[in-house]
């Protein structure tokens, strides 16, 4: 009978364990989903500024009669990341430079230069400011005239 009781006391003294261990994982278990779907998102991000900087480039190389202008080529840019890029709510402020100029000749290159501030939602909040609370997504194409 001695026996029995000490296993029973043993099971209740245990039943707040678990809570205690999932309080102690519970908030690193929430910084590693929240950074993965955070880094998701830059990612994601950074394959739309370099997309949207080949658009431009494409667009700014082919052979017509005007020439494309700097300004279209920053158009092209803006038109493709409006939508596309996963900001919550704010429009994408890029800015895109062609140091090259645009194109005159057959065989000039034509660069296109995009970049982004992405700023973080939640990880540095939860890291203490151990991280920055924004960095620079880029991308930079460069292509020859036609």
């Amino acid at each position: 009978m001695e026996m029995k009781r000490t296993m029973i006391d043993r099971l209740l003294d245990q039943r707040g364990a678990s809570a205690v261990e999932f309080a102690i994982v519970l908030p690193l278990l929430v910084i590693f989903v929240f950074g993965i779907i955070e880094f998701g998102i830059i990612f994601y991000d950074k394959a739309m500024v370099t997309n949207a900087s080949r658009e431009a480039a494409r667009k700014g190389i082919l052979f017509r009669d005007p020439r494309v202008s700097a300004s279209e080529i920053q158009s092209v840019v803006d038109n493709y990341c409006g939508d596309k890029m996963i900001t919550f709510g704010s429009s994408p402020s890029l800015t895109t430079t062609v140091p090259s100029g645009e194109c005159v000749n057959h065989n000039d290159q034509l660069i296109v230069n995009v970049t982004f501030q992405y700023d973080f939602l939640l990880i540095p909040n939860f890291l203490g400011g151990a991280l920055p609370n924004s960095i620079t997504i880029g991308a930079v194409t460069e292509m020859r005239c036609e």
